[in-house]
């Protein structure tokens, strides 16, 4: 149970990581039309929105539980960056991708949605990095059993 959220920083970065990275490079390469590969994407991208709110708002649960799972001040450190990785998921979905999918726009709606979309990525990685840190300080020190 104390590597939960070790494991949901996981889940998260490398969701945003095969979706963003491979999977819907790979709808451009291998539909055959643009539109289609767009459509496939937004559909993938409105799925990865819904994995990123899940996978922040368990993390800030295990944050604040009574008995928490990590250092008091490693979860500080972290709560930044899952609160605003999970508002840029919910600002591409709600605000961002509509425009896109009206093509209201499209290159610089694109950009700012490609961009919301690397910081979240970037948020994931460095909650990812704080915990995993966390964990590795905490087997070190732990007590050896006899």
């Amino acid at each position: 149970m104390r590597q939960l959220p070790l494991w949901l920083a996981a889940a998260w970065a490398m969701s945003l990581t095969v979706v963003g990275l491979m999977v819907v490079p790979m709808l451009f390469v291998h539909l055959p039309t643009p539109a289609m590969a767009g459509q496939m994407a937004a559909k993938l991208f409105a799925a990865q929105t819904w994995v990123s709110v899940v996978c922040g708002a368990l993390l800030l649960m295990t944050f604040r539980s009574n008995q928490p799972l990590m250092p008091v001040n490693t979860a500080q450190a972290a709560t930044l960056f899952v609160v605003a990785g999970v508002l840029l998921a919910l600002l591409v979905e709600l605000a961002v991708a509509p425009r896109i999918v009206a093509r209201d726009n499209l290159a610089l709606w694109h950009k700012a949605g490609s961009a919301m979309y690397f910081t979240q990525w970037v948020c994931a990685l460095v909650v990812f990095a704080k915990l995993a840190a966390a964990a590795t300080k905490a087997s070190h020190t732990a007590p050896e059993s006899a």
